[in-house]
């Protein structure tokens, strides 16, 4: 079977599909490049921070909606749809290798998709003819868990499925309103330093550091107020198995808000 690599993205705004800039273009083509390089992936598993539940889980809509989980902004965002089939097999055959691994797993047959997914999908793949599948995060659970959780899915295989984790690697919403009210697009020290160490212990394929980053990384605090938007990360990471990470893009929106992704990928 094709193998396809492991993704962490950094899905920024909602409003990123109607805006221009290098994070859009980089979205625009990244489709593309993994199709040159991997193969079209015949689905798309994506751990999405905006999916939250207290234990794991996985969608079996075979039409997910297209979920609008974002309040304030223009009305043309909100009349974006992303109508890709859903990946039911995909996600049971996800659920059974979590299981095997000692995690209990529930069914959802009623969840879409999030913002977290279908945005930088749209993006990647505005056809919308792959099918799509999610998996829910645990932010109580912290990050061993996650990449426990990734780990497990690796131990499935790759099946030529496109494995996301779709978060923020720096996501500090109060800092970015804060900036946006000041007029200010500048990058602070905190962020870059974060940001720096995160692409270190990626790419060192540092387990310990990335597991206990909120003790170890410059920033973690700033960085992250809250651990849901990096649980993706340590979801990708995990699911990319042994294979080392490297970045794909860096950048910032707003000043603050890193649109930083990674592949993990032979």
């Amino acid at each position: 079977m094709p193998r396809q690599p492991v993704l962490f993205l950094s899905h920024g705004s909602p409003m990123l599909p109607l805006e221009s800039g290098p994070a859009t273009a980089f979205f625009a083509g990244l489709g593309g490049d993994i199709e040159a390089r991997w193969g079209r992936p015949r689905a798309i598993l994506c751990a999405s921070a905006h999916w939250t539940t207290a234990a794991p889980r996985v969608s079996l809509a075979a039409r997910p909606e297209t979920i609008h989980d974002f309040y304030g902004f223009p009305e043309s965002l909100y009349r974006l749809t992303y109508p890709a089939p859903g990946a039911p097999d995909v996600a049971r055959d996800a659920a059974a290798a979590l299981e095997a691994a000692g995690f209990t797993v529930g069914l959802d047959a009623d969840y879409g998709l999030d913002h977290g997914a279908w945005m930088p999908l749209r993006m990647m793949w505005p056809g919308a003819k792959i099918p799509v599948a999610q998996i829910a995060i645990q932010p109580d659970l912290g990050p061993a868990h996650h990449i426990a959780l990734g780990r497990a899915r690796a131990a499935l295989g790759d099946g030529n499925v496109l494995v996301i984790g779709s978060g923020g690697a720096v996501h500090n919403l109060r800092d970015l309103a804060l900036r946006r009210q000041a007029d200010s697009s500048s990058t602070p020290d905190w962020a870059e330093d974060f940001s720096a160490w995160l692409e270190a212990a990626v790419v060192a394929g540092d387990e310990a550091a990335l597991a206990d980053y909120r003790d170890r990384a410059p920033g973690a605090r700033e960085a992250h107020p809250t651990d849901e938007h990096l649980l993706p990360l340590h979801f990708a990471f995990g699911a990319g198995g042994a294979t080392p990470g490297r970045p794909l893009f860096r950048g910032y929106t707003g000043g603050s808000l890193s649109m930083a992704a990674f592949v993990f990928a032979a």
